[in-house]
């Protein structure tokens, strides 16, 4: 399960002493433990669940490193793209853009999407078959791209 792996690499990191990726795991860590809390006792925690909070602080960095870089210190953008490295490897393999736009084929096919107006409902579709192994932005960007046809 991921979170063991999460936990047997905060420990490695701790023997290594990396500090960045120790910093980066406990936080991590921290993290998951919240989400256990909020699931209560006795409730595992899924690798799906995992995903989720990975790419919701992945996420939280890009943002942060983006505005860091916008007032000028990037150092500290530097730092937030250093996290975000340590923390993909824990998502499943990304699609390639070929993958995503043949998924967006298939999907808009099956329900019908031709216009730009059929956005969402592609979104949606897609998104479910991608099932997190595809940034939200860059599929709603090829898909854009697919509806302008």
């Amino acid at each position: 399960m991921l979170v063991q792996d999460i936990t047997h690499d905060l420990t490695q990191a701790m023997k290594a002493r990396e500090e960045p990726r120790l910093s980066t795991l406990r936080m991590l860590k921290a993290e998951l433990q919240k989400l256990q809390a909020d699931k209560g006792k006795g409730v595992e925690i899924t690798d799906d669940d995992v995903h989720g909070v990975i790419r919701r602080l992945i996420k939280q960095r890009k943002d942060a490193a983006e505005q860091y870089k916008a007032g000028g210190a990037d150092d500290r953008a530097e730092s937030e793209l250093s996290e975000i490295a340590i923390l993909e490897p824990y998502l499943p393999k990304q699609l390639s853009d070929d993958e995503i736009d043949a998924l967006i084929s298939e999907a808009a096919g099956e329900i019908g999407a031709s216009s730009p107006k059929d956005m969402g409902k592609l979104m949606k579709a897609v998104m479910a078959k991608a099932k997190g192994q595809a940034d939200g932005s860059r599929v709603k960007e090829r898909a854009s791209a697919y509806l302008n046809k």
